[in-house]
């Protein structure tokens, strides 16, 4: 029993080798493709990358990415996903960690240095579809679409399954409970919680 144990635990360790150097060459590929400006990275898996010819995408140092159940097994099962809508961008600082979320920006996303953003996040600069229903109704909808800048500083921590919604700027060292829905600012060294987020308590 514990020889197929080591027989196993040693094969995957192996399979997981070679996955990474090809997980890393895809993702490496993808991100030159979306002319992406990037320095180190590691990512398990390989993310969704979408890049407009008018967009900007740029990454800093150390970022480090999950992206699928089997390299993040705590339920969340999709890809990381970026996109970049024409004059839009999403700017990454250093030392950061994303698993298995998506941000979609149609003007801008800029994320701070050591910022960590829990599985299953969705990070939103617009509602995609206006609230008017005869709007709706035309296939023009998303040209009215409304889009707002949204800024993550550093040494933030998203749990997993939250929603950042348009407009928010999230600062300095504050928490964000799981599955949350983030609908307006939240100041700095503060954990928020709950739909629609609400102030929990200060960081000492």
């Amino acid at each position: 029993m514990n020889l197929i144990y080591y027989i196993y635990k040693t094969w995957r360790k192996i399979k997981l080798r070679i996955t990474d150097i090809f997980d890393y060459s895809i993702t490496w590929w993808h991100l030159k493709g979306n002319n992406a400006s990037f320095s180190s990275f590691i990512s398990r898996g390989i993310p969704y990358i979408m890049i407009s010819r008018k967009g900007k995408m740029t990454i800093g140092q150390d970022l480090f990415l999950n992206n699928g159940l089997k390299k993040n097994p705590i339920g969340y099962s999709q890809r990381c996903t970026f996109f970049v809508d024409a004059d839009s961008s999403i700017i990454i600082g250093n030392s950061v960690g994303i698993s298995q979320s998506a941000l979609i920006s149609t003007c801008s996303i800029r994320i701070g240095d050591h910022v960590k953003i829990g599985g299953g996040c969705h990070i939103f600069t617009t509602d995609f579809h206006s609230l008017d229903p005869n709007i709706r109704k035309n296939r023009l909808d998303q040209k009215k679409r409304i889009s707002a800048p949204i800024e993550i500083c550093d040494n933030v921590f998203i749990g997993a399954g939250s929603t950042i919604l348009k407009g928010v700027r999230i600062g300095e060292n504050s928490v964000i409970g799981a599955s949350s829905v983030v609908t307006k600012d939240i100041p700095a060294n503060q954990i928020w919680a709950g739909n629609p987020a609400r102030f929990i308590r200060n960081i000492e």
